[in-house]
């Protein structure tokens, strides 16, 4: 009777921490990074003096 409680209680352990896992996983994928908002490449207007 044990040996059954304790195969039960390792499974659900493991369901818990698989579902852990996996709401983690999509936490970090559904996270936006941070991106300044800087043009890499600059265009000067054709009334602007340099």
């Amino acid at each position: 009777m044990s040996r059954l409680l304790a195969a039960a209680l390792t499974v659900v352990a493991a369901a818990a921490l698989a579902v852990g896992a996996a709401l983690g996983i999509t936490a970090l994928l559904d996270a936006t990074p941070d991106q300044p908002n800087t043009p890499l490449i600059t265009y000067e207007q054709a009334g602007q003096g340099s």
